[in-house]
């Protein structure tokens, strides 16, 4: 398939992706087409192939492309803003790939899910300079360099305590004109919040019963509106939005097919972020005094069910 390039947008950007997956592989390949310079950061034999075939996307939302990217396995050079696409469970060893030095005063930009990781990234980089986003999008890495997007969407939600406003506006006009309609957002811990609202009962569901959303939504109703209602609660009382009845609303409008980042993972054998997603929020609420019986016993439930028993109910 030929590889394809768009017009750069006004300020061309260089952008690192450390973890070109399903998310990271998708940003990257949109945004090298929009003519950015982009690095991506992965294992030897990942950089070897991208360096070679580029980013396979397969969209029907973007179109079906190759796009040509740098690879490397460590930060070497600057860059304005380095994406971190990779899952909580390996993001300590990944973070080896960005030495704090080589960042210096690039913008950092984790997808990561839960509302933990800032803390732990602005105590390793530029505290100013941790920009926490949130994605919705269903996209998923199938070979190495080769990524579905499945989502009829890609939303992109940036936001920064102390980050330059100048610097996301950038960012989120980069990001726009490549694809993902992208905002930027001035509260931080709303932003957060707002995402884990939606995605920890929808994760830690789907992924105990081995059901998608849509399955999830009738024959599990009363659970999932538990979790919804103990995750608003937790939630509003850590600063951010709280509003059940419009989660409940946003299931409903889902294709009944999709299945949580978490059940693919489960699905697949690998490791879950149940301790970012649902110990961080029972970690919240008890910080909080509020009750999250509901979250708890899904949360022990998963955790003492082994990966055969997971992958199993796939």
């Amino acid at each position: 398939m030929a590889h394809e390039s768009a017009p750069a947008s006004a300020q061309e950007l260089t952008v690192a992706v450390l973890g070109p997956g399903g998310t990271g592989g998708l940003l990257a390949g949109l945004l090298s087409r929009a003519g950015h310079r982009v690095i991506c950061l992965a294992g030897e034999e990942t950089a070897a192939t991208l360096r070679t075939a580029g980013i396979q996307i397969r969209s029907a939302r973007y179109g079906d492309f190759t796009a040509r990217v740098e690879a490397d396995t460590v930060l070497r050079a600057p860059v304005d803003a380095c994406v971190i696409a990779v899952k909580h469970t390996s993001l300590d060893a990944a973070l080896d790939r960005v030495p704090p030095t080589a960042l210096g005063d690039a913008l950092l930009v984790p997808l990561l899910n839960g509302v933990e990781h800032p803390a732990t990234l602005r105590a390793r980089y530029r505290p100013d300079r941790v920009a926490p986003t949130a994605i919705r999008v269903e996209s998923t890495r199938v070979a190495p360099g080769v990524i579905e997007h499945a989502s009829p969407f890609a939303e992109v939600d940036l936001a920064g305590d102390g980050v330059p406003r100048e610097r996301l506006d950038a960012l989120a006009e980069a990001l726009t004109a490549a694809g993902p309609a992208t905002r930027v957002l001035a509260d931080e811990t709303a932003s957060l919040w707002a995402k884990m609202s939606f995605l920890a009962p929808f994760a830690l569901l789907t992924t105990r019963h081995g059901l998608p959303l849509g399955d999830i939504r009738t024959r599990h109703r009363e659970e999932l509106t538990a979790l919804v209602e103990e995750t608003a609660a937790v939630s509003s009382a850590s600063g951010g939005p709280a509003d059940p009845a419009r989660a409940m609303a946003r299931y409903d409008a889902f294709p009944p097919a999709t299945k949580s980042s978490m059940q693919r993972d489960a699905e697949a054998g690998r490791p879950l972020e149940l301790d970012a997603i649902g110990g961080a929020l029972l970690r919240a609420a008890e910080r909080h005094g509020v009750p999250a019986p509901v979250t708890a016993r899904v949360v022990d439930e998963l955790s003492s069910m082994s990966v055969d028993e997971l992958s199993s109910m796939s």
